[in-house]
């Protein structure tokens, strides 16, 4: 059903975008599963293939997810959203000696998982890149931070990078970090329009660390 309170031409506009959105989400993360499935078989790497279940879930949360009711229409806000996500794909797996022991890696990659995974299944078919509402979820998981999908990319991102420790994983993981934060403030910047969201952040105060963010 539309809202009706909202012009013809802004759900238009939000239809195209969502399309939009969908079609480039899945083509980038196909190319990432790729890459990641053809390093496990190369060297084994456990983290890596954890990494691809991990990913695999945004594409399948976002082709299933319901269309939004409000889009950002801000080109700074897309830019955010996309070098976010896509800053990441482009971590490789790398020929060094990890930073930490392998069954560390693996569990903070795997914590990083289950909490994505609560967080998917909390949001359901709320779930999108770009900031936008599609309803607001405040259960499960949100109720330890308002975006525990970026803790739960946080900690992924930590358990690879240990076992991956680059100049260019550096690199790559620091520019997705800073676009993380100004992605999550754009989505806040938007939410905060809804009267729910508002009483679920002051109900829930911190955004992405407990009692630091």
């Amino acid at each position: 059903m539309v809202d009706a309170s909202i012009p013809p031409s802004r759900v238009n506009l939000s239809a195209l975008l969502d399309v939009f959105e969908r079609v480039v989400v899945a083509g980038l993360f196909s190319f990432f599963v790729y890459r990641m499935v053809a390093s496990f078989i190369e060297t084994g790497a456990i983290v890596n293939l954890v990494l691809v279940v991990s990913e695999s879930l945004v594409v399948v949360f976002v082709l299933i997810r319901r269309s939004a009711r409000i889009v950002s229409t801000i080109p700074m806000d897309w830019l955010l959203a996309f070098v976010a996500t896509a800053a990441p794909l482009f971590a490789r797996p790398g020929d060094v000696a990890a930073l930490a022991p392998p069954l560390f890696c693996v569990a903070l990659t795997l914590a990083g998982l289950g909490l994505q995974i609560a967080a998917k299944l909390s949001l359901r078919r709320n779930f999108g890149i770009i900031a936008a509402n599609r309803g607001i979820t405040t259960g499960g998981p949100y109720n330890l931070v308002r975006h525990p999908m970026y803790l739960a990319y946080l900690l992924t991102g930590v358990g690879f990078l240990l076992t991956n420790p680059t100049a260019w994983n550096f690199a790559v993981y620091a520019i997705a970090f800073v676009f993380q934060v100004a992605r999550l403030l754009a989505e806040e910047r938007l939410l905060l329009q809804d009267e729910t969201y508002r009483a679920f952040a002051e109900r829930v105060p911190y955004r992405l660390l407990p009692r630091v963010f």
